[in-house]
């Protein structure tokens, strides 16, 4: 594809058709625009934006696009003549990001995608899609922004049996657990902040709920252990429960708290879970802050390996758009999830009870003998063994004080029967606050 004097400005170009001109679109039509001749030289030909789609033509996204051809109805782009790849950067996993990436998966074109939602939503129906009609999906950029995540799974890691995949997949939550270590405000407070700067919406609960990382280990999961997960089969749990006086206790233990999605794959199957954990100090994953993403898997072979960036943004996620852009332009593909769609299965999650670990319970309950005795008791009889406590004065009254106890390795169905008793005594005064310990 290149000239005899080596130039590849001659060559055809890549035409895309972009729907969504959001953050993440408009940020992608900058980056062709001032990365092209870097871009050009790595694609080995140019890459142009030749068509837009996106709901309001007069709204001010700061990137002129006159030059472009306008459909008001996204899947138009996917008859124009003048379009080789539908870049598809709505986002939903139905209505019309779904209708889009279908209608050119079965037109035979190439389609790239941010949509982490549909990817993990519908996933293999999607790759049947690809692998019937020969047209590439490709979504890099649908996990940890511009982390490399994809490829280093599907294609880094291709030799490798991967043992288990997961990580800090969320920058509103990473944003806002970091901030509440280190000023020791509350969640509602740092939340506010966070929306104020931009990092949480204004409805965060997709973030703050766990749903975004949700997506995200889906698709991860399914990528490292060649099978697409069922979405609704993974346990998902959120931060909001997550007090300030929790970070102090953590600091005690030697832990800090964060979401972590994990999938794990052992001979009963496959678990898979979002959730807030303490994680040791000493650990990388540990000092991870801010809006940053960290991405960690470990294999038979490589052993365990850890990508770190930011997370989402516009310049991140078009970037990882762009890459996914090069790797069509050099006919540089892979099946959508790593493997040919006749092998494909879809599993569900092992359920969250199944799990085994240790657990950090934190109580707020009346001063008075017995009560630990009482709570002991109950430990003892769902079969869970204490390893530590801590008790420190409650902030409500003199007369409450607030405990800490840390197990042994349980098994989670034990855990979850041993709180909901130690919920109904008399003494405890407020919902017990549980997080899981993991020592990655």
């Amino acid at each position: 594809m290149t000239s005899p004097s080596g130039s590849t400005a001659s060559a055809t170009p890549l035409r895309l058709g972009v729907a969504g001109l959001g953050t993440v679109g408009a940020g992608l039509i900058t980056l062709l625009r001032d990365n092209a001749d870097l871009i050009t030289a790595r694609a080995g030909r140019p890459v142009e934006v030749t068509a837009v789609a996106a709901r309001d033509r007069n709204r001010d996204r700061g990137i002129d696009v006159t030059p472009f051809r306008w459909y008001d109805n996204a899947t138009d782009l996917v008859s124009d003549p003048n379009v080789d790849v539908i870049v598809e950067l709505i986002g939903g996993a139905d209505g019309t990001a779904r209708l889009l990436v279908e209608s050119a998966l079965t037109a035979g074109k190439p389609t790239v995608t941010a949509n982490k939602a549909l990817i993990a939503l519908h996933g293999e129906t999607l790759a049947r899609l690809s692998e019937r009609h020969k047209a590439p999906l490709l979504f890099e950029a649908a996990v940890a922004g511009g982390i490399p995540a994809i490829k280093t799974v599907r294609e880094g890691l291709a030799a490798d049996r991967i043992l288990w995949i997961g990580g800090i997949l969320n920058g509103t939550c990473n944003y806002i657990l970091t901030a509440m270590r280190e000023t020791g405000r509350d969640f509602a407070d740092v939340l506010a902040e966070a929306q104020a700067l931009g990092y949480a919406e204004a409805d965060p609960s997709t973030d703050v709920d766990g749903i975004d990382a949700a997506h995200k280990l889906t698709i991860l999961a399914s990528l490292a252990f060649g099978n697409p997960i069922i979405f609704d089969s993974v346990h998902v749990e959120g931060i909001r429960h997550i007090g300030a006086l929790d970070f102090s206790f953590a600091r005690t233990l030697g832990y800090r708290i964060k979401l972590i999605g994990l999938a794990r794959r052992n001979e009963y199957g496959i678990e898979a879970r979002v959730a807030p954990c303490l994680i040791p100090e000493a650990s990388p994953i540990a000092q991870v802050d801010g809006v940053f993403n960290a991405v960690i898997t470990e294999g038979t072979f490589v052993g365990r390996l850890m990508v770190e960036g930011r997370g989402a943004g516009a310049g991140p996620t078009a970037s990882a758009v762009a890459a996914d852009l090069i790797d069509l332009a050099r006919n540089t593909t892979a099946p959508v999830w790593g493997t040919s769609s006749s092998e494909l299965k879809s599993v569900r999650s092992r359920p969250a009870s199944e799990r085994e670990g240790a657990f950090y319970i934190r109580l707020t309950v009346t001063d008075r003998p017995g009560v630990i005795a009482d709570i002991a008791a109950i430990l003892r009889d769902c079969g869970v063994s204490l390893n530590s406590m801590i008790q420190h004065p409650s902030a409500r009254t003199d007369q409450d004080v607030s405990l800490v106890l840390v197990t042994h390795p349980t098994r989670e169905a034990g855990m979850q029967h041993a709180v909901d008793k130690i919920s109904a005594l008399p003494v405890v005064l407020s919902a017990p606050v549980l997080v899981r310990i993991e020592n990655l």
